[in-house]
């Protein structure tokens, strides 16, 4: 009996032992972590918690160091790192932003190279089979071949790789970030692919996005007349980001107009990515003749994913040569988005059309080859490993064209017809990225940020700049396509060579200003130039309302300051409202309203259109100009073919100009409308869904509230993830919707003594949950406040956090 007992008690240790030391998936939960390892007080999660007395180590020894290294951790957490040389500079680099940021960076390098399955399983298949399909890690391949074939970019990555993986090699289970533990899996060793894989990943959010799927069926079911009517190239919104009619002063490259072609069916597909219409962002710079110093000043807040740990990790690099500040990528060296002795830049989106699909005509059911100027070209074959925690390895073949990957075919999203076409990019290319933001990082005058910008393809962005010595500029910069009129909004027959791209806008020619009588230069995705310039411009759609506020906030004042520049890029004036809301309210007829709408009409009519964080006015215009915008556009789900919707101006213009137009018709109902019924109708559905939310939330419709602005942690999980009480939406300078918004907030005075910038991002620089870093920058974010940057010349031990020196280990 006490052999079974103690035979029974042995079996029961051994299987506990075996299920705490373990990761399991369990039904409905997803994967659990091995609670045993988990829970260890001396190992486990409870290690992730910091003190609130921060402190680091005095002193480093590490291997592949050739001179001291000092960095000095402000108040923030922000590292000021001071090197002797290049080669240290970038090391150090790569080893405090890994201290910090270590599990975000191998995160989203696995995402672009589509690798998730083997962190979380067999769940996020069609997402790896996605990502290999479109074509990221051959772009990023490409990109790590011309970093390779520079000397300087070549030191540049691989630097700052050796640091990651110095800090990779000092870890054990102890001190692995929080998401290890949770995740029950191991940082690999950095390669300098995952630097590549890191930028592609950023062009993917700003630059892949296209419509021309969308825009082939809207030519097929409406005709071109009405395609031009809903879907402009230039919906003639004032204040282009350059604007200077016929002084362009050089000779465009020519090219014959050819057709484009068509598919000879409509393309009924499910899930297809759109681009997502709330990314965006703005910067200007203020000449000194219309700031009281005399100075001028540079703004800058890119608005992408609100998310947790943040997109941005602030520094400050100072070596022989350098001295800049500003906030990196975590995942690759240099600054992005900064400023050094001499200079301030920051960038937006460019807004222009970087891709193409191509319809393939394949030989045969083999798909080997495939029919090119009246030949048959063969398709290189890519076997594409995945692998799958949990399951066996997943084998795909992905077919590669002149053109670029076949995305969808049957064996991937086969219950639809978006089958056989090319995906050709322009991310796809070898470029030099990190050229520019390493030379912008050295840069002294306006001659060596052009020279930078010179070297940069993708993704397009446009780059502010102003200067100790007063200038300022802007300029859109990427490897632009020459574009025949109409040529990329729709599918292109790829059996021909003539369809593909032919050239590029020399780099000269590229749209750009320096210091404009007007005194400022400034961008916010809107369309970039005046109707002169002689290249065909398009893009999925261009930005209406923020440009036009920016710009007449700064034509209005001739004495700004920073805290002037501040209180703009908080601002939260709603001019899409201020536009349209009039029209509707003067749509409807009061004599038909319910008490309840009558109250409803009453807070609109006193909104005074601003997005505050108490209004209720912003609520109830939301609610109603969604449920009105749906109810114009209810032809745009069709069943047999994927089309896409109209912009907010547009429809605005089109109500107000044409009010009889036939698409103001609700297919749902048996009567004609016009522009006046379906706007009646809408108020009161939406009033409805208004009532139903206070019910439901048993509160006012607060803007802050209903809008319910959210900063997710990059595994969507709620502990780690934080509501925040904020104004704005997109369309409005201060574009905070619920999920995007400005990620980071930098203001830069360019003094003839010295920078002084200030700045603030969602988030913190501590990657770790349990560290008071994670989060503290929050608040003052969504308050619109900013916390001062120390740029420092010299290690400054006054308020430092702490100063750690990294020293060469024989």
């Amino acid at each position: 009996m006490k052999v079974l007992k103690f035979s029974l008690s042995l079996i029961t240790t051994v299987l506990l032992i075996y299920i705490l030391e373990n990761s399991w998936e369990l039904p409905g939960l997803g994967r659990i972590p091995p609670f045993g390892k988990f829970l260890d007080p001396f190992h486990g999660f409870w290690q992730n918690s910091e003190s609130k007395k921060f402190t680091g180590d005095d002193e480093i020894m590490l291997t592949g160091l050739k001179d001291k290294v000092t960095i000095v951790y402000d108040s923030l957490l922000i590292p000021h790192i001071f090197a002797e040389n290049d080669e240290d500079l970038f090391f150090a680099q790569g080893y405090v932003t890994a201290q910090h940021r270590l599990w975000q960076m191998e995160f989203q390098t696995h995402a672009a190279a589509g690798r998730i399955s083997e962190i979380i399983g067999n769940v996020a298949i069609d997402y790896d089979r996605g990502q290999r399909r479109f074509g990221m890690v051959m772009a990023a391949e490409n990109s790590l071949r011309a970093m390779e074939n520079d000397p300087i970019a070549k030191m540049n990555v691989e630097q700052y790789t050796a640091g990651i993986n110095a800090y990779i090699n000092q870890l054990d289970y102890k001190h692995l970030p929080l998401e290890y533990k949770l995740l029950a899996y191991e940082p690999e060793q950095w390669t300098p692919l995952k630097c590549g894989l890191l930028l592609k990943n950023m062009a993917q959010t700003l630059n892949k996005g296209d419509k021309d799927m969308q825009m082939t069926n809207a030519l097929s079911l409406f005709g071109k007349e009405i395609v031009e009517i809903l879907y402009p190239d230039n919906e003639g919104v004032a204040d282009p980001i350059v604007e200077k009619p016929n002084s362009w002063n050089f000779i465009p490259v020519k090219m014959d107009s050819i057709p484009f072609a068509l598919p000879t069916e409509l393309i009924n597909v499910s899930n297809l990515e759109t681009p997502n219409p709330t990314i965006g962002s703005n910067n200007w710079a203020v000449s000194g003749s219309k700031t009281a110093s005399g100075a001028p000043i540079l703004c800058n807040d890119p608005h992408l994913s609100l998310s947790m740990p943040s997109i941005w990790y602030a520094i400050q690099l100072n070596a022989p040569g350098i001295n800049t500040m500003g906030v990196s990528l975590p995942g690759a060296p240099n600054i992005i988005i900064g400023f050094t002795d001499s200079i301030a830049w920051g960038v937006t989106n460019a807004q222009r059309d970087l891709v193409d699909w191509f319809e393939i005509s394949f030989k045969d059911e083999t798909k080997s080859q495939y029919k090119f100027d009246g030949d048959w070209k063969d398709v290189q074959k890519k076997i594409e490993k995945i692998s799958i925690r949990g399951g066996e390895d997943f084998y795909d073949t992905v077919l590669y064209t002149v053109h670029g990957p076949i995305t969808y075919d049957e064996t991937f999203q086969a219950e639809n017809n978006r089958k056989n076409y090319a995906f050709r990019w322009m991310a796809h290319d070898e470029s030099e990225e990190l050229l520019t933001f390493y030379k912008l990082n050295r840069a002294k005058n306006h001659g060596d940020y052009m020279e930078a910008l010179n070297h940069y393809a993708s993704p397009a962005q446009n780059f502010v700049f102003a200067s100790a010595s007063g200038d300022i500029a802007m300029r859109i910069q990427g490897r632009f396509p020459v574009r025949r009129k109409l040529e990329g909004k729709f599918i292109l027959d790829g059996s021909i060579s003539s369809t593909q791209w032919q050239a590029y806008i020399p780099n000269e020619q590229n749209v750009m200003d320096k210091n404009p009588e007007r005194g400022f230069v400034s961008s916010a995705n809107q369309y970039p130039v005046d109707a002169s310039y002689p290249y065909f411009v398009t893009s999925t759609s261009y930005e209406a309302y923020r440009n036009r506020r920016i710009n007449d906030v700064l034509r209005a004042d001739s004495s700004i300051t920073v805290q002037d520049m501040m209180a703009l890029q908080g601002d939260n004036l709603n001019l899409q409202a201020k536009e349209s809301l009039p029209m509707m309210l003067e749509n409807i007829d009061q004599t038909t309203l319910s008490e309840t709408e009558k109250a409803a009409f009453k807070i609109l009519s006193e909104w005074d259109y601003f997005n505050t964080i108490e209004s209720e006015g912003a609520s109830y215009y939301e609610a109603w100009w969604n449920t009105l915008f749906r109810s114009i556009w209810d032809e745009m789900k069709n069943e047999n073919a994927v089309l896409s919707y109209p912009t907010d101006y547009t429809t605005i213009k089109l109500l107000t100009e044409n009010p009889a137009f036939d698409f103001f018709d609700i297919k749902s109902t048996p009567e004609k409308e016009t522009a006046k019924e379906v706007i009646q109708k809408s108020f009161k559905i939406s009033v409805e869904d208004v009532e139903k939310w206070k019910t439901d939330k048993n509160a006012p419709p607060r803007w802050s509230d209903y809008k319910d602005t959210s900063i997710e942690h990059l595994l969507r999980q709620q502990p780690l993830s934080y509501h925040v009480e904020t104004g704005g939406n997109s369309g409005i300078v201060n574009a905070t919707s619920s999920r995007w918004g400005p990620s980071w907030r930098m203001i830069v005075e360019m003094k003839k003594s010295g920078p002084e910038a200030v700045a603030v991002y969602p988030g913190g620089q501590s990657g770790n949950p349990g560290s008071r870093f994670y989060n503290n920058l929050i608040d003052h974010w969504a308050k619109g406040k900013y916390y001062n940057l120390q740029f420092m010349q010299k290690p400054e031990m006054t308020g430092a956090l702490y100063i750690t020196e990294l020293n060469p280990k024989n």
